[in-house]
């Protein structure tokens, strides 16, 4: 718990780097440090948005990767085995442009994206599902620390 109280002393700057890591190559979350800073009295819209956008360019970054057609990327820097890439084409074949909105599941979100950018899916679509999903997310998130549940 160290290293996320250690990012708060970063406030939003260390969020954006928390949730734009967790996107990418580092298996951790960063809704932790998003109540935190909650909790620390940082503003929750202005800390959602960031948190959003910052998961969001993580997903852009796994998205090229994929785009520019490099698997072996992806298993050896991303971590995600062949296993997930085709879990993850079988949700774009069964659920299409809404499996997007769940980039944000663990295990599966990161490959869901990857699929995305191998899949050549149009981005401006890609980007408008990715977003909202982390969006929703954060918000749940930011709703749960606000103790509105």
């Amino acid at each position: 718990m160290t290293g996320v109280l250690d990012l708060a002393v970063y406030g939003y700057a260390g969020l954006f780097v928390a949730s734009f890591l967790a996107s990418t190559v580092l298996p951790f979350g960063s809704e932790a440090l998003l109540l935190l800073l909650i909790n620390k009295g940082f503003d929750p819209v202005l800390a959602v948005m960031v948190a959003s956008v910052g998961n969001y360019c993580g997903a852009c970054t796994t998205y090229y990767i994929g785009l520019v057609g490099r698997k072996d990327l992806i298993e050896k820097y991303l971590s995600i085995p062949q296993q997930r890439l085709k879990n993850a084409e079988k949700w774009f074949t069964k659920y299409g442009v809404y499996s997007l909105l769940f980039t944000w599941v663990p295990l599966i979100g990161d490959a869901i994206t990857a699929m995305g950018g191998i899949m050549k899916f149009d981005f401006k679509t890609f980007s408008v599902f990715v977003f909202f999903g982390k969006l929703l997310r954060y918000i749940a998130v930011a709703y749960m620390a606000l103790g509105l549940s």
